[in-house]
């Protein structure tokens, strides 16, 4: 099963396993990693799920849809060149080992 590595905004790292097809922002309710709110349940429709990506992992994501664009310019955190919203990364075995890291506030 892949991995995700999370880092909460006090510094935690949270080494959690996540089902193929799962977003990550799912593994990280489901995992009570802090820092992650999905207030719309991973529509893409809040910015809540907002994360900074590894830059190793960044090509390996899929395109980002205009809606998640528009979402990241709405998000309460600073919006930086590895933002995207976590749940629209689903998990596969090529993604093992992602490493996302939460903003300090998502609201």
């Amino acid at each position: 099963m892949p991995r995700v590595v999370y880092t909460e905004p006090d510094g935690t790292r949270k080494e959690i396993e996540v089902p193929e097809g799962t977003s990550v922002m799912q593994g990280a309710l489901d995992n009570g990693v802090d820092g992650i709110d999905a207030n719309c349940g991973g529509h893409a429709m809040c910015a809540t799920c907002h994360v900074y990506v590894a830059e190793s992992y960044l090509s390996m994501l899929p395109e980002m849809s205009d809606d998640e664009d528009d979402m990241l310019d709405e998000a309460a955190a600073e919006r930086r060149e590895n933002s995207r919203l976590s749940c629209q990364i689903e998990m596969d075995d090529e993604l093992d080992g992602i490493e996302v890291q939460t903003p300090d506030s998502q609201g």
